[in-house]
């Protein structure tokens, strides 16, 4: 076994990351001296714990062995620790949260300004990726999720509901055909995402709508919202980006209207601690409020 707390904090940074680079930066360390590191945990072990190789580091048999014990080791330092943090209403240290771009590029940066502001030894990392977060592999301290993940060792709370209306630029609707009904959709261009790129079945949208082909697609929502701004063709936005895209306009709003939810997602080791349970309800009152507010404005 590891001879300490910290050689196992080491070498989950590298297992997780799959790298000394990746695994440098979660720690805030230099990938030299975290290979050292890890080259005196495998000597003090004896045995190895990585294939290296040009494409990353990968756990041998041994080293997936020692990750699960270092996970229990990890669980028990954070139900150690859990208890006695600083009774300060003020937050510190590093907190990532995992979202889709469509949350992270729109109200995410908003709600984390508000927070830094009152929290100021708060660093908050927004990992924004269009996929299912892995948080047993310890990608991010919490996630906010489209969906209520049903498998797992997690703990999923509903923040709020949104909406999404159909959308295009006026210069776009100025120069093509008018839309009058769902019907009229097949002789316009459509952006959405790439059919096989949706991670979710909650942002099928045009599927429900019955479309089927999609010229103009990406799998970042930010994107699409740009290519209509463009005048690239009509497509689904959530409401609470139109504040930020003067020009596109809502079409259909009395035949269209559809409603979604985000849900905070955490693992359930997580729930005894207190600094990171205050985190989370402060940043799903401030997305509840700001979703509020910009679907007013919309």
């Amino acid at each position: 076994m590891a001879q300490n707390w910290d050689d196992l904090r080491l070498f989950l940074a590298v297992a997780r990351a799959g790298s000394l680079s990746g695994g440098g930066k979660a720690l805030r360390l230099d990938a030299a001296i975290l290979g050292r590191r890890v080259a005196r945990l495998e000597k003090t072990l004896e045995v190895a714990l990585f294939l290296k190789s040009p494409q990353g580091y990968t756990l041998t048999e041994a080293g997936a062995r020692l990750m699960v014990r270092a996970e229990v080791a990890e669980q028990a330092m954070r139900q150690a620790t859990a208890g006695v943090e600083e009774p300060s209403e003020t937050l510190r240290g590093q907190i990532r949260v995992g979202a889709p771009d469509g949350c992270a590029n729109f109200l995410l940066p908003q709600v984390c300004a508000r927070l830094a502001e009152a929290h100021p030894g708060l660093d908050i990392q927004i990992v924004a990726l269009p996929r299912v977060f892995n948080l047993s592999r310890r990608e991010a301290d919490m996630a906010i999720g489209v969906s209520a993940p049903s498998a797992g060792r997690l703990v999923v709370q509903k923040i709020t509901e949104y909406h999404l209306h159909l959308a295009a630029s006026q210069d776009y609707l100025a120069a093509h055909p008018a839309l009058t009904d769902l019907a009229d959709l097949a002789g316009h261009r459509m952006v959405g995402y790439i059919p096989d790129m949706i991670f979710d079945q909650e942002l099928d949208y045009l599927a429900d709508l019955g479309v089927g082909r999609v010229p103009m697609a990406s799998n970042s929502v930010a994107v699409q919202v740009q290519m209509i701004r463009q005048g690239a063709g009509i497509g689904v936005v959530h409401d609470f980006s139109l504040p930020f895209v003067p020009g596109v306009t809502r079409l259909l709003q009395d035949q269209v209207l559809l409603s979604r939810a985000f849900y905070l997602i955490r693992h359930e080791d997580d729930q005894g601690n207190a600094r990171l349970s205050r985190f989370a309800e402060a940043l799903s009152a401030g997305l509840r409020a700001e979703v509020a507010f910009l679907e007013a404005k919309a």
